[in-house]
């Protein structure tokens, strides 16, 4: 194994960290602060954080085909407009749900951008249940529900091959694959993959790397989590110097760099004094794996 290195590149406190998305062209990764209201962007050369902020929960950003960036706030679809920070909204979902917001989102190799809500939490992982559901947003603008009864809608990403479709329910303590048909985008086959042990706490966001092995953060655990699809085993960890670890994803040049986000807000003072980095952004080297450039939204 070479030598794991980890660096806190964005020292910010972002309140809820996440969806961090590596933007080759700009040498940037994209990230929102969820209840920060903001979606920001880190120049890996100039080191310094853009940010638009916005009137909602934005909880996760995708790139688009056609330049800038695609969004899920509050319970809307909605596109950004980076230079003139202007967000207009495509769809709104769960009208009937006023207390909902999305949560995470990751677009599919076809350039279908799948979302899913949730309850808008009490404190940190504390809500209530059931209220949630998985969405895809079209690249012609139209949606479709997969399904409902969701707690907190997390982490998404597709095996290499496009075949199945991984999934957290963060709740549910698991990581879920369905069968993926890549034309229609159509899910189905349910099954569990991996069930968290106790100190890995709660799965939340998740990538995949060139070997088709899943790396997901772990809420509360402080750490990311390496797992093999094929066994359902847990193959390596990696801690942080932070508790509250949110999502992952590789970037850099070449992809050989590790992104994590991360989360403070619930936290009080003598939390904050023990882990001063938290809400930060990490990068992680050595891990001696690449991960797979992020797919754009093609609507």
């Amino acid at each position: 194994m070479s030598s794991v290195k980890i660096e806190c590149v964005v020292n910010e406190n972002c309140k809820i960290g996440e969806s961090p998305v590596w933007e080759e062209k700009e040498s940037s990764l994209i990230y929102v602060d969820i209840s920060g209201k903001k979606i920001c962007r880190w120049n890996s050369f100039t080191k310094q954080v853009q940010s638009v902020s916005v009137d909602a929960p934005v909880s996760s950003v995708a790139l688009r085909k056609s330049g800038d960036y695609v969004v899920t706030l509050g319970t809307r679809f909605a596109a950004v407009k980076w230079k003139d920070q202007s967000v207009i909204t495509i769809v709104h979902v769960d009208k009937d749900k006023p207390n909902n917001r999305f949560n995470d989102g990751k677009v599919d190799p076809a350039g279908r951008f799948f979302a899913g809500t949730m309850a808008e939490e009490i404190r940190p992982a504390v809500l209530e249940r059931h209220q949630g559901a998985l969405y895809t947003l079209f690249p012609d603008h139209s949606v479709v529900k997969h399904f409902d009864q969701v707690d907190i809608s997390n982490g998404l990403d597709w095996s290499l091959d496009h075949k199945t479709f991984f999934y957290i329910d963060s709740l549910s303590y698991s990581v879920d694959a369905f069968d993926y048909d890549l034309q229609t985008g159509k899910i189905s086959n349910r099954r569990s993959m991996y069930k968290l042990e106790k100190e890995e706490s709660i799965p939340d966001g998740m990538c995949i790397d060139t070997e088709g092995k899943l790396w997901v953060a772990c809420y509360d655990g402080g750490r990311v989590i390496r797992l093999d699809p094929e066994t359902g085993k847990r193959i390596q960890t990696v801690k942080l110097p932070v508790d509250k670890t949110t999502s992952c994803c590789f970037g850099g040049k070449d992809y050989s760099e590790m992104y994590v986000t991360s989360a403070c807000q619930g936290m009080d003072d003598e939390s904050f004094s023990r882990q001063p980095q938290a809400g930060g952004i990490f990068k992680i080297t050595g891990l001696g794996v690449k991960g797979v450039p992020p797919h754009s939204f093609a609507g």
